[in-house]
């Protein structure tokens, strides 16, 4: 099955072990601490009045939904090394941009999947409105993304450079 590039979503390696080490935690130890949690709340009794067995049964949808979430990014990632320094905008470099033109108004971000959002930098996703605008531009191009009241903005590239984290 191939895959398109809108799917995949490009790890270093470092990245993907972290990812896959909390699958391997969540479908297995913490699978059993649930189900645990969960066998003794139902001992308690009436399970309509019992809060401790809700709460765990919350619980282990979000793991689930967690779970289910990781085994689709894992199916779909790629594992790589960091985008070439070349000047064209790719997953995993820091991008600025200047609003209209004005290199005043200007905007620094990673290009990267939610996984490496970090406290340093704002991070957009490529497949949102304006990471998918910018992907493919060179330094120094004007890139155009849809607004989400369906208008069109433009920016220029001022900067593209891999992220180091």
């Amino acid at each position: 099955m191939t895959q398109t590039s809108e799917n995949v979503t490009w790890l270093t390696q470092e990245a993907y072990n972290k990812l896959k080490d909390e699958l391997e935690y969540l479908t297995g130890p913490a699978r059993t601490e649930i189900a645990a949690k969960i066998a003794a709340a139902r001992e308690e009794g009436d399970l309509r009045e019992n809060g401790g067995y809700h709460a765990a049964k919350e619980e282990q949808g979000k793991q689930e939904l967690r779970v289910r979430q990781l085994t689709q990014l894992l199916e779909n990632a790629k594992v790589g090394e960091a985008p070439a320094a070349d000047g064209i905008v790719a997953p995993g470099m820091v991008v600025t941009i200047a609003f209209d033109g004005d290199e005043d108004d200007t905007l620094s971000f990673l290009l990267a999947s939610r996984e490496y959002a970090s406290a340093d930098i704002e991070t957009y996703s490529p497949q949102s409105p304006l990471g998918s605008g910018v992907i493919g531009h060179k330094v120094g191009e004007d890139a155009e993304y849809e607004l989400p009241n369906g208008k069109k903005a433009s920016v220029r590239i001022l900067e593209a450079k891999p992220y180091t984290g």
